[in-house]
């Protein structure tokens, strides 16, 4: 169904000041891409001149674009945000509808609410619980003892093994593995020998899962996931990590285990986190950084290297801890130049 909304109703529902016609808005789209009936914003001042070219219907900004705009327009602090809120208010969650698909396999042991919708080749194992008017799309394979909360979305082939707990409200993409094993082995001189993995993984509420990432159960302890996370697609969380709520990781990101990752974290594409260290609240990685130590204070964090030999790489990085300090001493050492070298008198 297609849903539409007059700009004093978007106001209504989400605050903002309206200005201008109350247009009928139908969709969302780019300032570049926008046409009739169709909502834009702009979060950049730097894009403002596109106000004047672009075809939207209507636009949210900020109040100091407000003033010289004449076309229909809401005004609030953070465009992007209204506009993400009025993207869910026009194209909402799909509904559950109840009902058991005869090509699904459901043990007798499991409890399926009867609002729940359980697609085409789904398996479901003994003792899994599934939650009112989740959706488990086609293929999908819980496994012994899940549990999955209300109002969850989980996406064709994606697999939950056994013991993994899934709050409410969360969303698994397609091919995500959740509880699989983690990476423990012990070395016998001459083999390995498989350490099994024993813990669980706890996913909190509203977390958002993407395609082909992987969460490893813990070795012992649980790997746990905070509520409203977000995880790209591609990462790899291995066993007894812990995740802060309202962490976000965008693609690539690999987490060695048993490093603890506080909340409300932005970590970047392709950061490689080493294991066994912990991150605060509040930190910022940016892309393709290797954190390699401990961070106990909020802040943003970047840096990389070119692959270089590992003792050329430790000697590099002792002296790039020293070199504020060499900077200063450069610079004293060119002044006391500067000053021998003064024409006489």
């Amino acid at each position: 169904m297609l849903l539409s909304f007059r700009l004093s109703g978007l106001v209504e529902l989400l605050g903002g000041e309206r200005h201008g016609d109350d247009v009928l808005i139908t969709g969302v789209s780019s300032l570049e891409k926008a046409g009739e009936g169709e909502l834009a914003f702009l979060a950049n001042p730097r894009l403002r001149a596109q106000l004047q070219t672009s075809r939207a219907a209507a636009f949210i900004v900020r109040p100091a674009e407000s003033a010289s705009l004449k076309h229909p327009h809401i005004v609030t602090r953070d465009p992007q945000l209204y506009f993400a809120q009025v993207a869910q208010l026009l194209h909402p969650r799909p509904l559950a509808v109840a009902g058991i698909h005869p090509r699904a396999v459901v043990d007798p042991l499991a409890k399926v609410a009867a609002s729940a919708q359980i697609g085409p080749g789904v398996v479901i194992e003994a003792g899994a619980v599934v939650g009112e008017r989740t959706i488990v799309k086609a293929n999908a394979y819980l496994g012994e003892r899940v549990e999955v909360g209300d109002d969850c979305l989980i996406h064709p082939n994606t697999s939950v093994h056994s013991g993994a707990f899934i709050g409410d409200r969360v969303i698994l993409h397609s091919n995500a593995v959740i509880a699989g094993d983690g990476f423990g082995n012990a070395w016998a001189t001459d083999h390995w020998e498989k350490i099994p993995q024993l813990g669980r993984v706890l996913i909190g509420n509203d977390v958002e899962i993407g395609s082909c990432t992987t969460v490893d159960r813990g070795a012992l302890n649980d790997t746990i996931i905070g509520n409203g996370a977000r995880i790209d697609n591609l990462i790899q969380v291995a066993h007894n990590v812990e995740i802060g709520e309202h962490t976000a990781m965008a693609a690539c990101v690999g987490i060695a285990g048993s490093t603890k990752i506080g909340a409300r974290c932005q970590i970047g594409g392709a950061v490689m986190i080493s294991g066994h260290l912990e991150i605060c609240d509040g930190v910022t990685v940016m892309g393709g950084t290797l954190v390699a130590k401990t961070i106990r204070e909020a802040g943003v964090y970047s840096g990389s290297y070119p692959m270089q030999t590992y003792d050329d790489w430790r000697h590099n990085a002792a002296h790039l801890r020293h070199l504020d300090e060499l900077a200063k001493r450069i610079r004293q050492l060119e002044k006391e130049i500067a000053v021998l070298t003064l024409p006489a008198e």
